[in-house]
């Protein structure tokens, strides 16, 4: 008897684990039925595939090379699943969307809400999370599609550059250059105290960097993980942040003042898997989004086509 897809399983299990018994456990089988189906798939490959001696179960050389094409054979068995349920005409279906923080304060709140006006049957499910975790998502297929930084990513998966995002300095009504219209150069800063993320952001290292390379030490009096915070502390004290001016279209109390020399605009892409199955509610959010920022976004010249 050839290996089941079954088989596939329950080693994916194992090898996670780390151990039959919380493989078991997961996969809501008695362990001597799991180790029984692993024996079986050993004898039907004609090799040892995990090695039991130590106190927790590993996969062997074997077991390595066959797990990359079992993960593989899974992951393209869901994605047919997903296509036979998939409705061209979406009255039904799931858009697994990810993005890094930025994007949360100010662009997945006019995307989500166009979409689901457009198209109020469907499901989405937004995840926040750091950009290497959206590109080994994609490649893992746990997500359709991400929306981060740059055009270099990992081999296995195509970006489609969306805008450029520029970063000014973002003050509440209280700040005592609110009414400033020309630049405020950087060395102004110097002394100054500032409001900005935490270490953990990408966006506080590009800050950090440019300041630095001006020669530029702010006040950092208070650093928060959090945009949201960030933005209700700003608005209601004299300090000051550095984010992405668009989060101030949506916030009337805050203003942008752009920064001379300017902090080196970030291009913002939409990434999915190459020669991954697209599913109509994927196809569908990215023509949106397209649209959507060529029209907020006229003065930046995209690399797509409607």
């Amino acid at each position: 008897m050839g290996p089941e897809l079954r088989h596939l399983r329950y080693l994916l299990a194992v090898a996670e684990q780390g151990s039959f018994t919380r493989a078991a456990e997961e996969l809501h089988v008695s362990q001597p039925t799991l180790s029984q189906q692993i024996k079986q798939l050993e004898k039907a490959l004609g090799a040892q595939l995990l090695d039991r001696t130590g106190r927790t179960v590993r996969l062997t050389d074997a077991g390595e090379t066959y797990l990359r094409y079992a993960r593989s054979a899974l992951r393209d068995l869901a994605a047919g699943s997903r296509a036979v349920l998939d409705v061209q005409d979406l009255t039904r279906g799931r858009l697994r969307l990810a993005m890094t923080p930025t994007f949360t304060a100010y662009l997945i709140g006019p995307l989500v809400a166009a979409f689901h006006t457009q198209h109020p049957s469907l499901t989405i499910e937004v995840r926040e999370m750091a950009q290497d975790r959206i590109e080994s998502g994609l490649l893992a297929d746990d997500i359709d599609l991400g929306i981060a930084f740059g055009t270099d990513h990992p081999p296995g998966i195509e970006s489609t550059v969306l805008f450029t995002e520029r970063l000014s300095l973002v003050v509440g009504p209280d700040y005592l250059d609110t009414g400033r219209t020309e630049p405020l150069p950087v060395v102004a800063l110097a002394g100054r105290p500032l409001a900005l993320l935490s270490g953990d952001f990408a966006t506080r290292g590009h800050i950090d960097g440019h300041f630095g390379a001006a020669g530029v030490h702010p006040v950092i009096s208070v650093e928060a993980n959090s945009i949201s915070a960030l933005t209700e502390i700003v608005r209601r004290t004299d300090l000051a942040t550095v984010l992405p001016d668009a989060i101030t279209r949506d916030h009337p109390a805050l203003h942008p003042i752009a920064l001379t020399p300017p902090l080196p605009e970030r291009t913002v892409s939409l990434l999915h898997r190459e020669s991954a199955y697209i599913s109509a509610a994927a196809r569908a959010f990215t023509t949106l989004t397209r649209r959507w920022t060529a029209k907020h976004y006229p003065q930046i010249r995209t690399q797509i086509g409607d």
